[in-house]
Formats: C-alpha cells, structure tokens, sequence
C-alpha cells in the first residue's frame, strides 16, 4: 500500500500498540536542554534508573544563559537565580549521567535545534524528541521531529521509547518563484496567516513542491521550525540532494556507512498514490513579505498592508481583534508601515543561521540604525555560527551599523534571559512566537524575517524589503 513519508518513519519506528490505543515509538536522538530537563533527570535518580541509550543523548543550555558573557564569564555571572540553578543542573546531571553535553563554556555551545544539525547528530530517517516544541525544525530532514513534555524526557532517557498516538498527514505544496525580498520566513507565515493556528492540529505537515526544492537547509529548518506555529505537531520535509550534500559536510560519517544510509535515504519520499488526509497547493510567487501586527502568529498580514479592523472581521473574530491591537498599542486605521519600533532581535531557533546573519548583514552594510532605534541585537544560533560569521567579517558590519554582536543563546525570543523588552516596547523580531509578554512583561513583538527585521532597524519602521 502507498505510503507517506509520515507513515514509513513511524512505521520504521513503531515498537507495539499499547491497550490505550496509543503506540510506543523508538526514539533515536534525543536533545537536552536546561529548563524541561531537571526534574526528568530528578526522576531518573529517585528511581534508580540510569539513561537507556547514552549516546543517543546531546544536551546543551540554551534558554536561560546570557548572550553577554565575555571572557571571563563562569556561572556565578548568571544573575537570575533560577536560570543559574537549572544551568548548573543541567552540567552537573549530564557529568552526573554522562551524557554528552557542548556546556556553556563550548564553542559548540548554542540553540539545540541549530547546533544538532550542524554537528552532525540530526540524520535523514530519525526520530528526534527534546522537551521543547520548535524540534519540529529536524523535520527539514526527513526526520519524524516533535516536542515532548517534561515527564516523557523522563521515560525516553529511561527507555529510549516514546509513548505517542498516530497523527494524520497533511499535504502543503509550495510553487513558483518568490518575489524579491520575500523569504522562507515570509512564506511559512503566509501559510500560518491563511490557515490559522489551529490548522495543522492533529496532523503531520509534509512541504513539498518547486520552492522547497529550490531552497537551502537553512531555509527548509525555518519552514519546519514553525509547522508548529499552524498547529501541526511535526513538520517534514523529504530527504533529497541538498539534504545529502549538507550531511556529507556536517555529519562525522565514514565513507562506506554515509554511501548505504544515502541508500536508504533516497527511499524516505512519499510514493506516488499516497493518500494524505488534507491537501494545500500556494502558489508563492504573489507572496509579499510578511508581518506579524497582533499576538499571534496568525496575526499577520503582506508589509504594506492594512491591520485589520475589527468592524469588518467575522463576528467571531471582532473580539480578539480588538484585544490584539489593544495590547500592540494599535489604532484602528494604522497600517504596519506606520508603527514606530524601539528594539529589533535578529536570532532564535527560526532564524539564526549563517544564511539568516548574511541576508541581514547584507541589508545594513554600509547604513547606520535609526536614532529611534533603542537596541538593536544579533545573536548567533551557536559557537559555529559565530565563528563563521566572524570569519566573514559580519559581525563589523553588523556593529558599524550600530547593532549588538552577541553570544549564542535563545536570548530574545523568550523572556528566559536577560534579553527582555521593557512595557510597550515595540520589536521587530525574527523569532517564532508573539504570544503576550513572550519577549517580557508587556511586550509588544512583530515577527519578520532577518531581511524585514534588518531595514526596520535601519529606517525605524517596516519598508519594503525589494
């Protein structure tokens, strides 16, 4: 019987049907992080129980660490209490354990769903878990991605296996050729814009299509990065050139063990007459790049366009419309191009890659940023990142235009950090999420890609990205 991509990865990984209904999947990479991981290991050693599979676990601190730490930097410069116990935690449980962990001392040190790629530990066919939501992001790989509850670190540290109900496929195909200006940032979005939150729920989103092949790893990650965002628990994308060409440079695969699972590989598409469940085709080349105006991903509309007005939405809708630019501090016939910012954020598990860096890098070479501008940060996704980018000299592009070259971390896409927007500062952020104080108390975040974020630090506002 024809099978989707979604249904061979679980197939391959399905252990038994459990009386529930639900299954028990292997799990073969399982990411670790500082803030969902403590009381799992806390469970671990009440009980006696040591990690099942120990090299299937990477770990690194990523949340709460300071993207300011300096040469001199130890943990007693961590000032927030609690961000310092569950980083020291975090070191003493994987020395503890024995699991292997870039500290924050690493060069390898950053976001683990960027330095997991990047290190080699994220392969085509896998099933990959972390106790966060955006592992969705792995996906680009060919890989069955998803983010899992504190209590199931615990039992997948314990067992190696996952206790999980079977999800529906959907289907997006993406074609044409993208406008100028418009990026995968701007593409996933629009999707978001047109299918709502809640409209992956219960499904596993596999993209396809002309622009998917056309587009870099990077690219693909932050596609997948926020099919959690439309709803869906797991994003995917299938295996192909680009993807083997990037595990070749990145993975530490010998020769004879890379050319058979290369095999393999090229075998995880869906076949022809696979039935998906739910179908989108977009045609990209209209798309124009988009912006977040309210507080949700949902909430987003073409740069130039009108924020809606609550008068003309749906009755159903005329509420959290009205709340929405209530809290953004937005009247009621402003356009985005309109609003004035104070703070922009370029980084995140969404968009902190070198690609991401160099498209912002090359918008701001040679201007400075708007007067109105309080901070503007940078924040590479990880220790290779930064080098890379240092090695290309991004970062005195970035700090002759008047920009922060920062540490990696998850820095401001969570208030976790010392990256905070103070009450009603307004921020142009490449992140994932504008959810109500996500970037501090009060906030007020608008998500874009690193091109949009970029111009807007230099011209105040939003303009046009071509």
């Amino acid at each position: 019987m024809p099978k989707t991509l979604y249904d061979k990865l679980w197939k391959e990984h399905h252990i038994t049907t459990l009386n529930s209904g639900e299954s028990l999947l292997y799990i073969d990479r399982h990411y670790l992080h500082e803030v969902t991981s403590p009381q799992a290991f806390e469970g671990l050693a009440k009980k006696d129980l040591t990690p099942w599979r120990l090299g299937a676990n990477i770990a690194t601190p990523d949340h709460n660490v300071p993207t300011e730490r300096g040469d001199s930097f130890n943990m007693d410069s961590i000032d927030d209490e609690i961000s310092k116990i569950q980083v020291v935690e975090l070191d003493k449980n994987c020395n503890r354990f024995g699991i292997k962990q870039f500290d924050i001392t690493s060069n390898n040190q950053g976001i683990v769903h960027v330095i997991g790629p990047e290190l080699g530990y994220t392969l085509p066919g896998m099933t990959i878990v972390c106790g966060d939501s955006h592992t969705s992001t792995h996906g680009a790989f060919g890989c069955l991605a998803m983010g899992i509850g504190t209590s199931e670190v615990e039992h997948v540290l314990a067992t190696q296996s996952l206790k999980v109900s079977k999800l529906k496929n959907m289907h997006v195909r993406f074609d044409g050729k993208p406008q100028s200006g418009v990026t995968s940032k701007d593409i996933v979005l629009y999707l978001i814009g047109k299918i709502g939150t809640a409209g992956g729920n219960g499904h596993a989103i596999e993209f396809s299509g002309s622009y998917i092949d056309s587009i870099s790893m990077e690219a693909r990650m932050t596609i997948c990065n926020m099919a959690i965002e439309a709803g869906a628990k797991v994003g995917l994308i299938a295996p192909d050139k680009t993807t083997i060409e990037y595990i070749k440079e990145h993975s530490n695969l010998e020769d004879d063990l890379f050319n058979r699972a290369k095999d393999h590989w090229k075998t995880l598409v869906t076949d022809k007459d696979a039935a998906y469940d739910k179908e989108i085709h977009i045609d990209i080349s209209a798309i124009k790049s988009q912006v977040t105006w309210g507080t949700s991903p949902e909430m987003v509309v073409d740069f130039d366009a009108n924020i809606p007005n609550p008068d003309n939405a749906p009755e159903e809708k005329k509420k959290n419309i009205q709340l929405a630019k209530e809290y953004m501090g937005i009247g009621s016939a402003e356009k985005l191009t309109d609003l004035k910012f104070d703070k922009v954020f370029i980084g995140s598990c969404t968009n902190s890659r070198i690609e991401d860096l160099r498209e912002a890098a090359q918008a701001v070479k040679g201007k400075h940023i708007a007067d109105t501008i309080l901070e503007a940060i940078v924040v590479p996704g990880s220790g290779m990142v930064k080098l890379q980018a240092e090695a290309e000299g991004l970062d005195k592009i970035f700090q002759n235009a008047g920009f922060i070259w920062r540490d990696p971390g998850c820095s401001m896409c969570l208030g976790m950090n010392p990256d905070q927007l103070k009450p009603y500062e307004r921020c142009a952020s490449t992140s994932n999420r504008n959810f109500e104080g996500r970037q501090g108390n009060l906030g007020r975040t608008h998500l874009m890609s690193p091109l949009m974020a970029a111009l807007t630090a230099i011209n105040g506002t939003v303009s046009n990205p071509s």
